[in-house]
């Protein structure tokens, strides 16, 4: 329902409409000289907007409406770790699209945007913000909240990814070793990636019963959730579970590790009252360390390429390292470490000719 009434000198049109709770609301706008103007200008919003519960959606943040969005859409269907980007996402939005309602967004506004994230994120990072809003805002669109699509067409760009050191070289290694402390909880979890080509997560999942004194053997049957504290989980794949042979003075600083804390053979060696270390800790720990000893900054993950690096390096053939690392087959080894097996190839040819040419 409309209705008219001249204030002062200027006249306002209010339309009453009914609200997602059945409650009755009131849009007004005023300021118009004649009333045959107010007429026409409600007119022209209920013919654009038939539903004012949309129009009236439109007034509110774009970040505040990406919250609500998230929390109504995501939250129940993703993942914890899916739902903490789209959370991250929200944060940046909250900060770069500051004081822009729905209705104030254009292409030109949302390719600013785009534009000024770009400019200190990768092209991937950039990828995944704007698909991310892209789908909140295609819903708003669905739902007449805004009348034009303000992603269409946006061109994406970002810094060019950074290429990142992933290995440490043989003297490199046995440098960084000589310099750990083993009775420290972090040396020591530096140290059994490196010996054993461990991810993280498997190594934070290790319990005193997984340690075979006898045969020097660590066994890797589950991994720990570092990220959420929620306790042991699965091991990536099947394949993942696995038997490491490891030589004794490794079996011995775990060993003493263990019953200097007196760690039950059930609880997780490397983690206290049921709380880890996160990733981020552990690689700015490792940062440290490897710039003290003027070393190129790696991530940890780069202590399980390392391994896998000096194995192959020294001749141990592909198919034990792949089995070492729980690969589910050879050709996954093959394809990450495709670098090394080519060096190694050209090393064999070199050495078939010094044998071919001491035959003659």
């Amino acid at each position: 329902m409309v209705s008219y009434r001249k204030r002062g000198s200027v006249w306002q049109y209010e339309i009453s409409y009914k609200d997602t709770s059945g409650k009755y609301k009131k849009f007004r706008k005023s300021g118009f000289p004649r009333k045959s103007d107010a007429i026409s200008a409600a007119a022209q919003l209920q013919t654009n907007h038939p539903n004012l519960i949309s129009f009236q959606s439109g007034k509110q943040l774009f970040s505040d409406y990406f919250e609500h969005w998230i929390n109504l859409y995501k939250k129940p269907t993703v993942s914890n770790i899916t739902f903490i980007k789209y959370q991250n996402t929200l944060q940046h939005a909250k900060q770069l699209f500051k004081g822009i309602r729905l209705s104030d967004l254009s292409r030109t506004v949302y390719q600013q945007k785009i534009n000024k994230f770009s400019e200190t994120h990768s092209i991937r990072t950039v990828h995944t913000f704007h698909k991310q809003l892209k789908s909140a805002l295609l819903d708003a669109f669905d739902e007449k909240i805004i009348s034009i699509d303000p992603t269409r067409k946006t061109v994406i760009n970002g810094t060019p990814p950074r290429k990142q050191r992933m290995t440490l070289d043989y003297k490199e290694t046995k440098l960084l070793v000589k310099h750990l402390d083993l009775n420290m909880l972090e040396d020591l979890v530096i140290y059994v990636a490196i010996v054993t080509g461990m991810r993280f997560a498997e190594i934070l999942g290790l319990t005193p019963s997984d340690i075979d004194t006898q045969n020097n053997i660590i066994s890797i049957t589950k991994t720990w959730d570092y990220k959420f504290n929620s306790g042991f989980k699965p091991t990536k794949t099947k394949s993942s579970q696995r038997d490491i042979v490891v030589d004794s003075e490794t079996i011995k600083a775990v060993q003493k590790f263990v019953s200097h804390h007196k760690i039950p053979e059930t609880n997780p060696i490397f983690v206290y009252n049921s709380h880890s270390i996160v990733s981020a800790e552990i690689n700015k720990i490792l940062s440290s360390k490897l710039n003290g000893l003027g070393i190129a900054r790696i991530p940890f993950h780069g202590l399980r390429h390392t391994h896998a690096s000096i194995l192959l390096y020294s001749g141990v053939n592909l198919l034990s390292v792949s089995k070492r690392l729980g690969h589910s087959n050879v050709t996954t080894t093959q394809q990450t470490y495709l670098h090394i097996i080519k060096e190694m190839e050209e090393q064999d040819d070199n050495k078939i000719i010094i044998l071919l040419q001491a035959i003659k």
